[in-house]
């Protein structure tokens, strides 16, 4: 529990922007590594997929781990079968993916793109569902611009299991770049 004293001042948001202000030569450098790594995966999509599989395949492991130690911590054995058994699939999986990544992307590549499907369509019953007051249409293009985006994976699946992922995780990281190289531009023309 926080006390009025534990409580952030004004003036500490004013001294943690003035000491990222200080640094802003550093975000700006992050940035450009994100930059360049986007790049490097647009450029090799299958590694960058592969790459991207294999992170996944090591935090299924580690969440397999953790779901194993967390069993023993169950007071009945119904709870620590359960956990124990969710763990240790989760570990199975996790080096079911370094055992063969494409497979691993073939699959990731369609539950991604069914989960973009459903949740293009539940954004769009929300928009419909919304007054018209409110921003809907915006929900709504949103929502149609996800269906597109499931749809198109789906419909070329699984051929493009091989470079999707990796299309995915060169934009993320391009983006993520990109915005870190204009907060550290904007932190150095703040005065």
């Amino acid at each position: 529990m926080t006390s009025a004293s534990d409580a952030p001042h004004p003036s500490s948001l004013g001294s943690g922007i003035s000491a990222l202000h200080a640094k802003w030569g550093w975000i700006v450098a992050l940035g450009v590594v994100y930059l360049i790594a986007g790049f490097v995966a647009l450029g090799s999509m299958m590694m960058a997929t592969v790459a991207s599989v294999i992170v996944v395949g090591a935090m299924m492991i580690v969440a397999g781990v953790t779901e194993v130690i967390g069993a023993f911590q169950m007071k009945s054995w119904g709870r620590f079968l359960i956990w124990a058994l969710l763990g240790v699939l989760y570990i199975v999986a996790g080096f079911l993916t370094f055992a063969n990544p494409l497979f691993a992307a073939v699959l990731l590549t369609l539950f991604l793109g069914a989960s973009l499907l459903a949740s293009g369509a539940v954004r769009l019953f929300l928009a419909f569902s919304m007054k018209r007051e409110s921003p809907w249409v915006w929900v709504a293009l949103s929502a149609v611009v996800t269906l597109l985006l499931g749809l198109l994976i789906l419909a070329r699946w699984p051929v493009n299991s091989v470079y999707i992922l990796g299309l995915f995780l060169g934009i993320d990281l391009i983006m993520a770049g990109a915005g870190w190289v204009s907060l550290g531009l904007g932190l150095k023309s703040r005065r």
